[in-house]
């Protein structure tokens, strides 16, 4: 399809994006009423109206409420690293990631006790039903939160051993990997899969992000000679951060 066979909602859509990309329309500017992009483009309210939905779901215009519609701050986007090295013993990627520069990152966790089921079964190897440990992580950085984390481990593995609870007793927060040679499983791989998907609507709440926010889903698996020892999905809002890979050539 070329340019002049689009719809005209999207090639009103594509100029005013231009113009907020190209700072025309900078940040808290009102956009353009229903009325007047009619007149400017020469299109009907309905085609108004589909252009500026377009832009509100693309995050960047926002409502506010008896005001109108305006552009909205574009973040520049941060890195959320992500290595293939070593990191020192006791260093988790984020306490890891948080520990360099002028980071100001902190973080808080709960666990419970939980059936694994569906996906989260079939990531862990196990039937469904059989018991694992949840844990929900919420990370922030200079106090915004900036990452949601769930991670489920078989009870199979760490069920009443002193690494059962991930962030509490004698080694809480020191990663996967340290955690589970404590107690005599060796990780010796792990895997990662980076997908987006529109945000749920209370990740988003969380995250700041505005209903049809895309989020980056990182769906990270540990294993111990092949058997999976722990899963997680770790979600970040894709309008604020990119995931950066270190990896070592062998």
């Amino acid at each position: 399809m070329t340019f002049g066979e689009q719809p005209a909602y999207l090639r009103v859509a594509g100029d005013l994006r231009k113009k907020i990309v190209d700072g025309q329309l900078p940040p808290h500017t009102r956009l353009p009423s229903q009325a007047r992009i009619r007149e400017e483009y020469g299109v009907s309210d309905t085609v108004a109206l589909e252009a500026r939905k377009v832009l509100m779901a693309e995050g960047l215009v926002e409502g506010r409420s008896g005001s109108g519609t305006y552009v909205r701050e574009r973040p520049v986007p941060r890195r959320v690293s992500r290595s293939g090295f070593r990191p020192p013993a006791g260093a988790t990627p984020f306490r890891q990631e948080q520990a360099e520069g002028e980071a100001r990152g902190t973080w808080e966790s709960s666990s419970e006790q939980a059936e694994a089921a569906g996906a989260i079964a079939e990531r862990l190897a196990l039937q469904p039903g059989e018991r694992v440990m949840c844990t929900k992580y919420v990370f922030r950085d200079a106090g915004e939160t900036m990452m949601l984390s769930t991670s489920w481990e078989p009870l199979a593995v760490t069920g009443r051993t002193p690494v059962m609870l991930p962030e509490e007793g004698p080694l809480g927060g020191m990663g996967v990997v340290e955690r589970m040679r404590a107690i005599d499983v060796v990780v010796d791989n792990v895997t990662e899969e980076v997908g987006a998907r529109p945000g749920l609507a209370e990740e988003l709440l969380a995250l700041g992000g505005v209903p049809g926010h895309v989020v980056l889903v990182i769906q990270r698996t540990y294993y111990a000679s092949g058997r999976p020892v722990e899963t997680a999905d770790v979600v970040v809002p894709a309008d604020r951060y990119r995931i950066a890979y270190h990896l070592p050539v062998k």
